[in-house]
């Protein structure tokens, strides 16, 4: 990802927050030779190695799974993002941008056997459902999941590289970026409003 330094978040602490704010991310690998990539939810584990590690699942009629291990993948994770119109600055000479926030996750895939995948599924339901006023809860021993199981592969990616882009208007002047900021909340659009509140947090830090 091309990542300018007045754009880059480098804090580790900050990338898994937002992983985790934002698990819902994009598998990408080579399969056939080709770029292929799958939507999946993932769970961290923040102490696995020097940046953590990745677990998930897919459908095992999903192809994906057929080459992942041991091949260099990539996971993306995207935040708020919004439109930026240059006329928010009431200034000369600039030009429409998008302001977002992204984290790219880089390492290797390994598959996991039957019954480690049943812990991924469980641990990942129970994450999930979590916050539910009823949680629905996932009997891991039944002859259900049992059968299920079958239908999915569970895998682990260890992260070797990670990095952060929080692109949010920090290459312009404190002013600017408050007038951007209003413009975004008077727009009154969920995302608006998040990129305005993460400007706001990064000119504070």
């Amino acid at each position: 990802m091309y990542v300018p330094p007045h754009f880059a978040e480098t804090d580790l602490g900050k990338l898994h927050d937002f992983i985790e704010r934002h698990s819902f991310g994009l598998l990408v690998s080579q399969l056939a030779g080709t770029p292929f990539a799958t939507h999946l939810p993932f769970l961290l584990e923040r102490a696995s190695g020097p940046h953590g590690a990745l677990i998930g699942h897919m459908a095992r009629a999903n192809p994906h799974w057929t080459e992942l291990a041991g091949q260099p993948v990539l996971a993306v994770f995207s935040g708020p993002h919004a439109y930026i119109s240059p006329t928010w600055y009431e200034s000369a000479n600039v030009v429409p941008t998008w302001n977002y926030t992204a984290v790219h996750a880089y390492g290797s895939v390994t598959l996991l056997e039957k019954g480690a995948a049943r812990d991924v599924v469980a641990r990942t339901v129970s994450h999930y459902e979590s916050p539910m006023p009823q949680p629905w809860a996932f009997d891991a021993d039944s002859v259900f999941a049992d059968r299920l199981l079958d239908q999915i592969v569970g895998f682990r990616l260890v992260i070797e590289k990670i990095e952060g882009k929080m692109k949010l208007n920090q290459n312009h002047p404190a002013e600017r970026q408050e007038k951007v900021a209003r413009a975004l909340r008077a727009s009154g659009g969920a995302d608006e409003i998040a990129v305005a509140e993460l400007m706001k947090a990064k000119a504070e830090e």
